[in-house]
């Protein structure tokens, strides 16, 4: 069914109000009142830093092509964007016809550039004038690992790049009120904001080469149903629409919920890991050097004495030992460069041979953590960066963990090969310089003794509801009270882990002193299982008798803390609780009489040591 004609409304008989900055567009022969891009914007509310020009420092990937390098992948794919079809008119009596795909997908491993060909792609048809947009994924950085916004941040771009579709996408919003909430389906979110403006705008325009929509790091987002749902209405789209002048560049691992659906006739497949980088590696390397021996005064002295450094037998060595990596080349040229310290005093020439006989990416990140490793809170500040939803400063980070930011800088300053470190304690996010490390930390077989478990959740939960009531005079910490529910519902439905075990460690910890301002145990544990028996799906591997009777135990055990921040516990409203429901409960007699002993306890304690 059609959508309705968009109409102007005149405003006759209204009083007491002013017009601003307005816009009155043309639509399909009607008369609509737009605001201008500032106010489309603000309704959108897109992503800040998914696109092309982000700041690569602070919102990952940091990748660039170096100057000279991936010209024929690059070439390959500009080819494929500046294609038009040219069906009609042909003279042939027999052709066979294939179009050009409207979708490139560009696959390879991880680490092997796919990042940096994306943004170069962007680079190049932003100066053209035909970028509608870019996404780049990443994966734990908060909304850019979801299409909760993928369609808002898409339109925003488009309206900035190609006016002519602006007022469309205004008109969308104002017919479909609610577009933009979470219950509003992918699809019809790119098909009102993204795809139908593009349509109408491109009628009223003469075309200059087809438009292009730039996605990096597909694999990055965690919600699989989200992608999948992404790729088959684009698919659907294209077939319905073969004459649009759009592209769709993806690039992405080879993970299967993409690869079954993008592994078809209507998208051309690039395989990164095909095209040689010996040459592209040699080059960036060889340039790296020469700036490194302008900058680096033990270098520069060890050449005037010595000659060219690397010796040409040593660079062809590691280019060989990189094996087409380009990250595995970007991290060992850091580690070789990185400036001495006192647990590694090593020179770059002494670490240049040692790097020689590093196996891979894995080894070289497991020598780099070796650096801070004896260092005080060392696996807790690493596993937390791998494991936060969205990058925090250096201050975020120590308030999260109760620890001063001293020790999280300790710990960071000796790592700045694989984590970029911000350069002041409360601006800029600690973030990791490419995902693989994130997959060495959570996976035991590559990371070993350094591996971070599903169960550091139940340590970041415990972390981020006591932060959230840090102090009673303080606004509550805003990860704390954003991510609890997130970070305990990943532990708790857990499949790696013995969940009451877990607990019962965990428990077992109240006998440890606390770190900087901790809210004690009970009352997290209280917490908890309240949250998990009222507001989640039952977990099968916890009965609910056992939770009810835990949550009474550790109520009691709290309330009868002698702790100033109790009786806020007890007191604060928390928005989550509102949608709690009755729930029955079989227990058993003697479960029955503990738990009444228990609620009796808490009883007590409460009116005895908090309320007066």
């Amino acid at each position: 069914m059609a959508d309705p004609p968009l109409h102007f409304e005149n405003l006759s008989g209204a009083h007491g109000f002013q017009l601003g900055q307005q816009t009155i567009n043309v639509i399909a022969g009607n008369q609509y009142l737009s605001n201008g891009g500032g106010d489309l914007t603000a309704r959108l509310s897109p992503i800040p830093d998914a696109s092309h020009t982000r700041d690569r420092k602070t919102s990952p990937p940091d990748s660039v092509c170096f100057p000279g390098t991936r010209e024929k992948v690059v070439t390959e794919i500009t080819t494929w964007a500046d294609e038009v079809d040219r069906r009609r008119g042909t003279i042939y009596a027999l052709v066979v016809y294939t179009p050009t795909p409207h979708i490139y997908w560009l696959h390879g491993f991880a680490g092997c550039g796919k990042s940096a060909v994306s943004l170069k792609i962007a680079d190049i048809f932003e100066d053209s004038g035909r970028l509608l947009a870019s996404y780049f994924f990443f994966r734990n950085a908060g909304h850019r690992s979801t299409m909760k916004k993928f369609a808002a941040t898409l339109a925003t771009q488009m309206a900035a790049a190609f006016p002519a579709t602006a007022p469309f996408i205004d008109a969308a919003l104002s017919a479909n009120p609610g577009i933009l909430n979470d219950c509003v389906s992918l699809t019809r979110q790119l098909e009102r904001l993204v795809y139908k403006p593009f349509q109408s705008a491109i009628k009223k325009m003469p075309s200059k080469g087809p438009f292009i929509i730039v996605i990096d790091g597909l694999d990055e987002c965690e919600d699989k149903r989200g992608v999948e749902e992404f790729i088959d209405h684009m698919l659907d789209f294209f077939e319905e629409y073969p004459d649009i002048p759009l592209r769709i560049f993806i690039a992405s691992r080879v993970e299967q919920h993409i690869r079954e659906r993008l592994d078809t006739d209507m998208v051309r497949l690039g395989n990164l890991d095909s095209h040689s980088a010996h040459k592209d590696i040699k080059r960036f390397l060889q340039a790296s050097f020469q700036i490194a021996a302008k900058r680096d005064r033990v270098i520069r002295a060890y050449v005037r004495a010595r000659g060219s450094w690397p010796a040409r037998s040593d660079m062809d060595k590691l280019i060989k030992h990189i094996n087409g990596s380009f990250v595995l080349a970007s991290t060992m040229f850091k580690y070789i460069v990185q400036p001495a310290t006192q647990e590694d005093p090593a020179t770059p020439m002494d670490r240049l041979p040692l790097t020689l006989e590093v196996n891979g990416l894995d080894e070289l990140y497991a020598q780099v953590l070796a650096r801070s490793q004896h260092l005080a809170h060392f696996r807790e500040i690493i596993s937390t960066i791998g494991f936060l939803v969205q990058p925090l400063p250096i201050v975020g980070i120590a308030d999260l963990l109760g620890i001063e930011a001293f020790e999280v800088i300790r710990v960071l300053l000796n790592l700045q090969t694989i984590i970029h470190v911000p350069g002041t304690d409360e601006e800029g996010k600690v973030t990791l310089c490419h995902t693989s490390l994130r997959d060495f930390l959570t996976t035991e077989s590559r990371s070993g003794c350094l591996f971070v478990p599903p169960s550091f959740h139940l340590y970041l939960s415990y972390s981020s509801f006591s932060s959230a009531l840090k102090n009673s005079h303080e606004l509550p910490h805003s990860y704390g009270l954003n991510y609890f529910k997130f970070h305990w519902q990943s532990f708790a439905r857990s499949e790696a882990c013995d969940l009451i075990q877990e607990i019962e460690q965990f428990k077992a910890r109240q006998f440890q002193p606390l770190l900087l301002d901790r809210i004690p145990y009970h009352t997290f544990l209280c917490f908890a299982f309240f949250h998990t028996l009222f507001l989640m799906e039952p977990l099968a591997s916890i009965e609910d008798s056992y939770l009810l009777t835990e949550c009474t135990q550790q109520l009691a055990l709290a309330a009868e803390c002698p702790d100033r921040r109790i009786r806020l516990w007890l007191e604060r409203k928390f928005w989550y609780f509102e949608k709690c429901q009755e729930h029955p409960f079989r227990l058993s007699e003697h479960a029955h009489e503990t738990l009444q002993h228990d609620l009796q306890r808490a009883s007590t304690a409460i009116h005895a040591n908090v309320c007066f």
